[in-house]
């Protein structure tokens, strides 16, 4: 996924320290741990051992929830990820044509979602900048050999436009505009896994409970302390300490930042995150911008779109729509704070501790 979130967590920070795959945890610990790999990146789920031991044989227990989550992540993987040559959005992609496609449920519901947040966001999310991505070498095919001019920057963009995709729900398919289209869904799939993982969990039974997938998360309940989830957004220096504390709640939060993703040519930081309108990464100051949803989904693709406004236009837009946003601008060599009202209502806390 050519994405990259940079938010993490106090709480899971630790689980990666203490464990890299499923067990039932060390005496003494109070969380049950289910890590591993997907969609690019890895994943971490903690639930409070409490809950987990009373719905019976703790062994087999696992076992069963381990595969559960497997298979849901294997499941969303082969659907979204561009990475995968017979993923549903690959053959989509590489669809030709522009009848109607079949595809799953799943797949039509995160594309519609993505272009009703594209018109919310007035194109500044869109799915379909995966062309453009993969000409600034954020895509499979890495760095570019050298960086695209205007000529080529315009004649992609001809290519791309989140109005040339349409999605219907009976039944599921979707159809193109324009056979050249190409989707990309890695600034939403993330935080949709993140949902579904966190909607199985409630299947089965668990009310306290954090899921985390490359930096989106969701919680639940409370920790094994008895208090409320504490999610933690990394400074945007490079040192990974931990700049803000914050309590959501039962909601779930996600970050874009273009801090850890760029590349440099010739003493020129390029940013992962392209603007869909000038087909170039962004050159704002917004550094990092975190969104509380009860969506992670939604949360995902805001903080993309927020991310691609600005610290200017993307705080109104936030404010208009009441959306629960945290930024960190860059002014000269000082970084600031920037909340908007929605988010004045969740505690935050600039110590480590």
């Amino acid at each position: 996924m050519n994405y990259r979130k940079v938010l993490t967590s106090i709480v899971f920070i630790s689980v990666i320290l203490l464990s890299a795959c499923s067990s039932p945890g060390k005496p003494g610990d109070n969380h049950l741990v289910i890590s591993g790999s997907t969609m690019g990146t890895t994943y971490t789920i903690k639930i409070v051992k409490n809950n987990f031991l009373l719905l019976g044989d703790t062994t087999k227990k696992v076992e069963e929830l381990e595969d559960g989550i497997t298979s849901l992540l294997r499941s969303i993987n082969m659907k979204m990820s561009t990475y995968i040559p017979d993923s549903e959005i690959s053959l989509f992609n590489n669809f030709k044509k522009t009848s109607w496609l079949d595809i799953s449920s799943e797949t039509a519901f995160v594309l519609s979602n993505s272009v009703r947040i594209s018109e919310m966001t007035g194109g500044a999310f869109d799915i379909t900048i995966g062309p453009l991505t993969n000409l600034w070498g954020f895509g499979p095919n890495r760095k570019p050999v050298k960086i695209p001019g205007d000529v080529e920057i315009d004649r992609v963009r001809e290519k791309i436009g989140y109005k040339k995709i349409s999605i219907r729900n009976e039944p599921p398919s979707a159809r193109k505009d324009d056979p050249e289209v190409y989707c990309d869904l890695s600034a939403i799939a993330k935080g949709y896994g993140v949902d579904m993982v966190a909607s199985f969990l409630d299947s089965q039974g668990f009310y306290n409970y954090l899921v985390e997938i490359g930096g989106e998360i969701s919680v639940r309940g409370k920790n094994a302390g008895g208090k409320e989830w504490r999610l933690g957004v990394l400074a945007p220096d490079g040192s990974n300490d931990v700049k803000e504390i914050i309590a959501i709640g039962d909601l779930a939060m996600a970050t874009s930042g273009d801090y850890h993703n760029y590349f440099e040519e010739n003493g020129i930081r390029y940013s992962h995150t392209i603007d869909p309108v000038t087909g170039r990464p962004i050159t704002h100051k917004l550094v990092s911008v975190t969104v509380i949803m009860k969506s992670c989904m939604e949360a995902d693709a805001l903080a993309t779109a927020i991310d691609v406004m600005g610290p200017v236009r993307g705080y109104e837009f936030a404010v208009k729509n009441s959306i629960p946003v945290y930024m960190i601008v860059k002014e000269g060599e000082v970084y600031k704070d920037k909340m908007t009202p929605a988010f004045s209502i969740f505690p935050v806390d600039n110590r480590k501790n």
